[in-house]
C-alpha cells in the first residue's frame, strides 16, 4: 500500500519539482497528463491476503507549482483498473478499479503530504474487495511531527 501512496512522490521527482522558479517572476507551473499507463509493482493489500504483484492501467493528472521562495504545491489524481496476483498460489487473484489522489505542500522547512487511495473489486472466487486508505505526514526540519495511515476495509 505504501508503494502506491508514495507513487505521487516518485512521479513528482520524475517530473522535476525540485527545479527552482525563475528569480523575480511568477511561480513555475507544470501539468502532466498521462493516459493508459501500465505498471507492475510489488503490493500487499491492507485488508487481507499476502504479498504479490499488482498491475495497474491508469489515467493521471499531476499539477506542480513552485514559487521563487521555495514554496511548492503538488497535487495529482490517478484512476484506473488493477489486477492482483498473490505470491501464494493458494490465494485468489483479484481485479477491480482504484482511485488515488494526493496533495503535497512545503517549503525549505516544512513538508505536508496527504493521500487518499480507494479500491474495489472481486476475487476469482467472487468475494468483494473494498478498501480505503488515508495517509498523512507532516515533517518540520528533519522531524516527523504527524504521521498516520487510516485504513478501512469492507
Amino acid at each position: 500500500m505504501r508503494k502506491l501512496t508514495l507513487f505521487g512522490l516518485v512521479a513528482v521527482g520524475a517530473i522535476g519539482v525540485s527545479t527552482p522558479a525563475l528569480a523575480g517572476g511568477p511561480p513555475d507551473t507544470f501539468t502532466d497528463t498521462q493516459h493508459n499507463v501500465t505498471e507492475t509493482i510489488p503490493f500487499e493489500g491492507p485488508c487481507a491476503g499476502g504479498p504479490g504483484m499488482v498491475t495497474i492501467t491508469s489515467n493521471s493528472v499531476f499539477h506542480v507549482t513552485q514559487f521563487e521562495d521555495g514554496r511548492f504545491h503538488v497535487s495529482g489524481n490517478q484512476t484506473g483498473k488493477f489486477s492482483f496476483d498473490p505470491d501464494d498460489p493458494a490465494l485468489s487473484n483479484s481485479t477491480g478499479s482504484f482511485t488515488n489522489g494526493f496533495s503535497d505542500t512545503g517549503n525549505s522547512n516544512v513538508f505536508n503530504s496527504t493521500s487518499n487511495f480507494s479500491a474495489r473489486g472481486r476475487t476469482e472466487d467472487g468475494e468483494m474487495l473494498r478498501f480505503h486508505v488515508t495517509s498523512h505526514i507532516t515533517i518540520v526540519g528533519s522531524d516527523v511531527i504527524v504521521q498516520f495511515d487510516n485504513v478501512s476495509c469492507g
